[in-house]
């Protein structure tokens, strides 16, 4: 059977003759001339050609007969096989059993001879081999979209520091328009795959029921058995956002995710090889540059097909579910303690958790923008901004107890009696610091920090490094920091805590001064070669 598609796209859209096709498809020129006439006097078919058609349909409309039953009997109501081919890719858990009873049903109510289940099946086969260009379906539409990593790479250079940096490619594709969204990474970790999986359902204009992925750590951690996978957390709630469901492929099985395998191909074969001879120097440029050359595939025609991935994209994108109205974030996952005064740390700020919580250990789950704070139980517990600077800190007042001075571990008298054992300039230094906030409790930690330095420092050590910070108007915690080594240094042995050493170094052996005397070593060097018969015989 000639291609009577291709036929009518070289002779009206090429110009070519019936003779130059013949020759370019290795056919008769006259049938190829023959179909051409034909097709000029059809009053019903003319180009370009309707959306869909296929040969079947162009034979009917001008021979009026499938060509690819031969010699049919002609009593028998001939069944729609171009309506049963898309019902058997594009519908779930579709049978031929199912069409054939509604064929067979609609020709007993028309009074219609219709052909046996058996004779449907043998038809529809040879029906299938004419028109297979035409059958671009091999998936349910909008079921899924697979994603995996090109194993092509490319490298950029930091025109700044002209450091090399490798560029790994995510492909995704639909695999019902074979719609194909790519874009380069330089990082491929948890928030980075997140995005990229982002932007790939925004290009697709919606969410696909399923996601079947490579078993890549990003979106695996163990993958055992298939049945029942152990996703990365961030991945299955980035699922669960989307109202879809991760389905990895099983191990070392390709065929699961053959879509994007073949995608993969297509990228690697076609206009990578024009990617790998530019130099980049951004990763925008790059993705520029890959954007470019995707829109001119998605947009072109498949072989021997008018249409191409996006005229089958029109229609399956009504078939995915609607976008969330919010992208998802990813969160990073942290554990923490809140401290005394009320607070945790986290990405060095410090945010404030209810009273209740105090002394216990809490999960922090962070995007670029919130702060999330949940019990160890999951329960959630409060949120904040996420801070812009570092040591901001983000108090409720209501988390803390209007007692809390009272019956916290915590609080300004318990520092200022600590600070006056040290001394007076301590001690006024830790008063200022108390003052330094709009809530106390912001400032306990700085307190704690600065009387800490009485551990490994003396007493004398501090108070001089007080009375400077007192002096100069720099009553910080930063401030002592920094200055105490350089006092304690300058006081020689009086600027440490001597005591700390004393009580560490208690019933040791203190080795004497004339044990490392040059006389004494080489002395019990000489006695325990000859102890061993290296310095003579015994």
């Amino acid at each position: 059977m000639l291609d009577y598609k291709d036929i009518i796209t070289r002779h009206y859209a090429l110009a070519m003759s019936g003779k130059a096709i013949a020759e370019s498809l290795g056919v008769s020129p006259s049938g190829v001339n023959d179909f051409l006439r034909a097709f000029k006097e059809c009053r019903t078919l003319g180009y370009p050609l309707p959306p869909g058609i296929t040969n079947y349909g162009i034979a009917a409309e001008v021979y009026g007969k499938n060509p690819a039953i031969v010699g049919r009997d002609l009593s028998y109501e001939l069944p729609d096989y171009e309506s049963v081919a898309k019902a058997m890719s594009s519908r779930q858990n579709m049978t031929l059993v199912v069409l054939w009873n509604r064929y067979s049903k609609k020709c007993r109510d028309s009074g219609l001879k219709f052909y046996s289940y058996r004779q449907f099946c043998e038809n529809y086969a040879k029906w299938c081999e004419e028109n297979k260009e035409t059958l671009h379906f091999n998936a349910v539409i909008g079921q899924k979209m697979e994603v995996d990593f090109a194993g092509k790479t490319f490298q950029m250079v930091d025109h700044l520091t002209g450091e090399v940096v490798k560029i790994v490619v995510f492909v995704a594709i639909l695999p019902y328009s074979q719609l194909i969204y790519a874009e380069g990474m330089v990082s491929t970790k948890e928030p980075q795959w997140i995005s990229v999986n982002n932007n790939a359902l925004r290009y697709f204009g919606g969410v696909p029921a399923l996601v079947v992925c490579d078993n890549c750590k990003q979106a695996v951690i163990a993958n055992r058995d298939w049945i029942a996978p152990d996703l990365n957390k961030d991945y299955a709630e980035w699922a669960e956002h989307n109202h879809t469901v991760i389905l990895p492929a099983k191990v070392k099985k390709p065929k699961y995710k053959s879509s994007v395998e073949n995608a993969v191909g297509i990228l690697e074969k076609g206009f990578f090889h024009d990617m790998e001879e530019m130099d980049y120097f951004s990763l925008e440029q790059f993705n520029r540059d890959l954007w470019r050359h995707l829109e001119e595939l998605n947009n072109a025609p498949f072989s021997k097909k008018p249409y191409s991935r996006r005229y089958y994209w029109d229609e399956e994108r009504r078939e995915l579910m609607p976008l969330p109205p919010v992208p998802y974030e990813y969160m990073e996952r942290r554990t923490a303690k809140v401290s005394s005064d009320y607070h945790v740390r986290f990405d060095n700020a410090y945010y404030s958790v209810d009273r209740a919580y105090l002394h216990k250990e809490v999960l922090i789950r962070a995007s670029t923008t919130t702060v999330k704070i949940f019990s160890k139980e999951g329960e959630f517990i409060c949120e904040w901004p996420r801070a812009t600077s570092r040591s901001q800190w983000s108090t409720d007042p209501s988390h803390l107890p209007e007692n809390y001075r009272e019956i916290s571990e915590w609080n300004g008298t318990y520092f200022t009696r600590r600070a006056m054992t040290i001394g007076p300039n301590t001690s006024e230094v830790i008063k200022r610091i108390l003052a330094s906030r709009k809530l106390e409790v912001q400032t306990y930690r700085m307190c704690q920090g600065v009387l800490s330095f009485s551990r490994k420092y003396s007493k004398q050590a501090l108070e001089e490094t007080c009375r400077q910070a007192l002096e100069i108007g720099k009553t910080t915690y930063t401030f002592i920091k920094t200055t105490i080594p350089v006092i304690a240094e300058e006081l020689g042995a009086a600027g440490y805590n001597t005591a700390v050493n004393d009580e560490r170094n208690k019933g040791a052996f203190v080795m004497g001064a004339d044990a490392m005397d040059i006389n004494t070593l080489l002395s019990r060097s000489q006695s325990l070669a000859e102890s061993t018969g290296k310095g003579g015989e015994k």
